[in-house]
């Protein structure tokens, strides 16, 4: 069996590569690492993760996996982001261990600006294998199967026997009148 080297991952990618930021956000952002500098890092870690919508869905676990913190010191950090309005929290489920965290857009985005602010939002997923009910079980499942796609310009070429046309009994006195020829022999 193989093993997989990558255990956290994003399961909707980032848009692209790169994220914007403005100055102003810069020059608040070196002050934060001063103040709060696991703040200042944990906003780095969900910037540099989040979706096209500016929200990135991860476990406090997971976080602190990738800060290499304590629980304590990730949830202080989360406050300090969240009382400093440099992003919003919102909570998946009712224990409130995983969250969607909405990284403030006059701080950093991804996308177009306009239209950022949604109640109803897509975001980046951030989940780990530890996490998982079947954790044991992830590496022995078979791959998803794929839907082909179709691009612009493509057709679709039908292959195969096919299936028959479908057919249905004639109604009575109604019965198709299939014109005929007689042969010779007859």
């Amino acid at each position: 069996m193989q093993k997989h080297s990558r255990q956290i991952g994003l399961t909707t990618a980032p848009n692209g590569t790169w994220v914007q930021t403005e100055r102003a956000a810069h020059e608040r952002w070196a002050k934060l690492i001063g103040s709060h500098p696991k703040a200042a890092a944990l906003m780095h870690v969900i910037v540099g993760n989040m979706g096209r919508h500016n929200a990135l869905v991860a476990s406090i676990p997971n976080l602190q996996k990738l800060m290499g913190c304590s629980r304590n010191t990730v949830i202080r950090a989360i406050t300090t982001l969240k009382d400093q309005n440099w992003l919003e929290v919102r909570q998946i489920g009712a224990a409130g261990t995983t969250n969607a965290y909405i990284v403030n857009d006059r701080v950093a985005w991804t996308g177009k600006r306009d239209g950022i602010r949604y109640s109803l939002f897509s975001a980046a997923v951030l989940v780990s294998d530890n996490e998982q009910p079947d954790k044991d079980e992830i590496k022995t499942h078979p791959p998803l199967e794929q839907v082909p796609s179709l691009y612009p310009g493509e057709k679709q070429l039908p292959i195969g026997e096919g299936l028959p046309p479908p057919s249905q009994p004639s109604f009575e006195a109604m019965e198709h009148d299939l014109p005929y020829t007689l042969r010779d022999d007859d």
